[in-house]
């Protein structure tokens, strides 16, 4: 009894070391989410914008330098804006649609006795697809870039040794206006996902 005991710690301590990555090890994962997406702004309006919800899909790529820090990057289509009323000015009930594909690079810590747990932080860059207000088409008032702030936290489930299943939040804060210059009302996004993705190590 005592000898399989001891086996199934050293095989069990085999797996958490084989789950954990070398330098070079690169994976790919495969994402879609459900996604919140508001505009903040400090301009002055009869009530506070709302957000809006949408699904969010692409996939994330993540080399690593050691077991504990990789980059993560990848292609994401992201829906943003904002439900916002601007009768007290003259205008309406307005719900913006900005669709961007996104480019995150992203440090990625890798954390935990097996390192499942990751905390990822750094810059994203968004090029707008699309933009409607109302069912109006408003890309050519819009700017075309966005530069945003990531965040994110997320835990890795292993089925095989080269295939995984990733649950995460990431959350972005837009570093730039919305709007172009000169625009009455000056708007930046915030945008949120849950993510449930299907890791694979090539």
């Amino acid at each position: 009894m005592k000898k399989i005991i001891c086996l199934g710690l050293v095989l069990s301590g085999f797996l958490g070391f084989s789950q954990q990555r070398e330098k070079g090890t690169i994976e790919v994962a495969p994402i879609v989410g459900s996604a919140a997406s508001i505009y903040y702004t400090r301009d002055k309006l009869s009530k506070d914008p709302e957000p809006i919800s949408s699904v969010n899909f692409g996939v994330n790529g993540d080399y690593y330098f050691n077991n504990r820090w990789s980059l993560r990057s990848g292609l994401l289509f992201q829906r943003m804006g904002s439900e916002y009323d601007l009768t007290a000015i003259g205008g309406e009930m307005t719900k913006d649609k900005l669709d961007y594909l996104t480019l995150p690079a992203n440090a990625n810590w890798h954390f935990g006795k097996t390192r499942k747990w990751n905390l990822n932080f750094g810059p994203s860059f968004g090029f707008l697809l699309s933009a409607k207000s109302n069912d109006r088409d408003i890309k050519k008032h819009l700017s075309s870039f966005q530069l945003g702030l990531n965040f994110g936290v997320g835990y890795k489930f292993e089925i095989k040794e080269n295939i995984g299943i990733l649950v995460d939040y990431q959350g972005m804060g837009g570093l730039t206006e919305v709007t172009n210059e000169g625009a009455d009302i000056k708007f930046g996004n915030v945008h949120s996902s849950f993510n449930l993705g299907c890791v694979i190590r090539l």
